[in-house]
C-alpha cells in the first residue's frame, strides 16, 4: 500500500485492514467448517439420513456474532468517513476544475496552474467542479476520491505530513483520453510554497506553453505536430482548413487571430472537419490577457503582446492574404513592400507609383482606387477603421522592411 501521509488516511487504512481481517477470518472459518462437514457427514459414514434437532445457543451465536461484526465494521467505516469529510475550519481552499482531459487548479490569489502545489502540514480543502462531464478526482496517496460534477461543487480535504510528489488520476471513465487525465500533487515546505505562489510569471514562449497547459489545451492539441483529439498547434498560424458549421454545411477558413479566439471561446461556432466536436467552451473562463497571450503564442510562438499594428493585421484578417515572410498568398507580401515602386492599375491605365505612407493608407481604406497589377480585385475596403488604427497598421508594414 502507498504510505499513509495524514491522520485521516490512517483511519481509512485502519478501517480497511479491520474489514479485510474480519472477511479473511470468516472465509477461513467457513472453508474449514466446510471441509470438516464434508468429511464427517459424508454419506458413506451415514448411509441413513438422520434429523438433527435445532440448537438455540447455536442459533443465537450465528445471529449475534455476525451482527456484532457488521456493526463493528460499520463503526470503523463511519469513523474514517467522518474524518475524511470534516475539513478543518482553517483549511487552505484551492479550486479544482476538471475538463476533458485535464485538471486545473485555482489558488486564492487567482493564480492558475495545471499542477497542484500544497504546503506541508497544512489542511487543504479542494473545492471541485467539472465543466463538461463527470470526472473523479483521485489521489491514492491521500486516500481521497470524489466525483466532480458539472453544475455542482463537491469537496475533499487532506493534510500531508511529509513533502513529496504524488499522482492525481481520474477514476471515472470520461471519454477518449481518460487514461491521460493525469496531474501531480507536489507537497512542499511552507517557504517553497510561498516562493512558488509569488513566483514571477513566465514570459514569451514559456508563458504561452504554461497557459495552454494550465487551461488543459495540450491534453487534446499537441505542440509538436502530432495529431490528437484536436488539430496540433504547431504551424497553425495561417493554416487553411475546411470547417463544418452547425447547420451541416462546410466552408473554407484560415486560422488567424479572430478565428482562434472564437474557436477557444465558442468552439461550437464551427468545427475543423475530421475532428469530433468534443471541445468545451471557454467563454467567461479565460481572462482577456491570458486569451491574448495564448493566441499570440499559437500564431508566433511568443506570448508577449504584439505591436498594435500586428494585432490589427491579425484581427482584421489581413494576414489571410498578405504574408509577412515574402511569400505570395492572395495579395502582395507585407515584407519589404514599403518604399518600393509598384505597378498599379488606376483609372484603367497601368502606372508606376511609390509605396509610401499615402499609398499604403489609400490601399487600406480604398483598395479599389489603385489595384496592384497581377492581383485580383478581391480586397474589401477597410474604411471603417479609425485613423489611429490605419496608422498603426502602416507602422507595422514599414517595420517589416523597406524595399528599394
Amino acid at each position: 500500500m502507498i504510505p499513509q501521509v495524514f491522520d485521516a488516511a490512517k483511519q481509512v487504512d485502519q478501517a480497511f485492514l479491520i474489514i479485510l481481517g474480519i472477511s479473511v477470518g470468516i472465509l477461513v472459518l467457513v472453508t474449514v467448517l466446510l471441509a470438516v462437514f464434508v468429511v464427517r457427514y459424508h454419506h458413506t459414514r451415514h448411509p441413513e439420513p438422520v434429523e438433527i434437532p435445532g440448537n438455540v445457543w447455536l442459533e443465537l451465536a450465528w445471529t449475534i456474532i455476525p451482527a456484532i461484526l457488521v456493526m463493528g465494521m460499520f463503526w470503523f467505516g463511519w469513523d474514517s468517513y467522518k474524518a475524511m469529510r470534516a475539513a478543518p475550519e482553517n483549511s487552505l481552499i484551492i479550486g479544482v476544475e476538471g475538463r476533458m482531459w485535464s485538471w486545473s487548479f485555482l489558488y486564492p490569489d487567482g493564480k492558475r496552474s495545471s499542477q497542484l502545489v500544497a504546503p506541508v502540514d497544512t489542511p487543504i480543502k479542494l473545492s471541485m467542479t467539472s465543466v463538461d462531464v463527470i470526472h473523479s478526482f483521485y489521489v491514492p496517496a491521500m486516500r481521497i476520491k470524489m466525483d466532480t460534477v458539472p453544475g455542482m461543487t463537491t469537496y475533499v480535504w487532506f493534510k500531508s505530513d511529509s513533502v513529496g510528489d504524488f499522482d492525481i488520476l481520474c477514476a471515472e471513465y470520461c471519454g477518449l483520453k481518460h487514461a491521460n487525465m493525469i496531474a501531480r500533487l507536489s507537497v512542499v515546505s511552507q517557504d517553497d510554497y510561498k516562493a512558488w505562489l509569488a513566483g514571477e510569471a513566465s514570459e514569451g514562449a514559456a508563458k504561452g506553453v504554461a497557459l495552454l497547459e494550465d487551461y488543459g489545451c495540450t491534453a487534446c492539441h499537441s505542440l509538436d505536430g502530432t495529431d490528437g483529439v484536436g488539430p496540433s498547434f504547431k504551424g497553425i498560424s495561417g493554416r487553411r482548413f475546411v470547417a463544418e458549421l452547425p447547420d451541416g454545411s462546410e466552408t473554407q477558413m484560415i486560422a488567424d487571430a479572430k478565428y482562434l479566439k472564437r474557436a477557444i471561446l465558442k468552439p461550437d461556432a464551427e468545427y475543423v472537419k475530421g475532428y469530433s466536436p468534443a471541445m468545451p467552451a471557454y467563454e467567461g473562463a479565460i481572462p482577456d490577457d491570458d486569451l491574448e497571450a495564448m493566441v499570440n503564442f499559437m500564431l508566433s510562438g511568443d506570448a508577449t503582446p504584439k505591436p498594435a499594428g500586428r494585432e490589427m493585421a491579425e484581427e482584421e484578417g489581413c494576414l489571410s492574404c498578405h504574408s509577412t515572410d515574402g511569400s505570395v498568398i492572395a495579395g502582395p507580401s507585407f515584407k519589404g513592400v514599403a518604399g518600393t515602386m509598384r505597378q498599379v492599375v488606376a483609372d484603367g491605365a497601368v502606372r508606376s507609383i511609390k509605396a509610401d505612407r499615402e499609398y499604403l493608407r489609400e490601399s487600406i481604406v480604398s483598395p479599389e482606387n489603385k489595384l496592384t497589377e497581377g492581383f485580383d480585385p478581391m480586397m474589401p475596403a477597410y474604411d471603417y477603421l479609425d485613423p489611429a488604427q490605419v496608422e498603426a497598421l502602416i507602422d507595422y508594414i514599414e517595420s517589416l522592411g523597406q524595399g528599394s
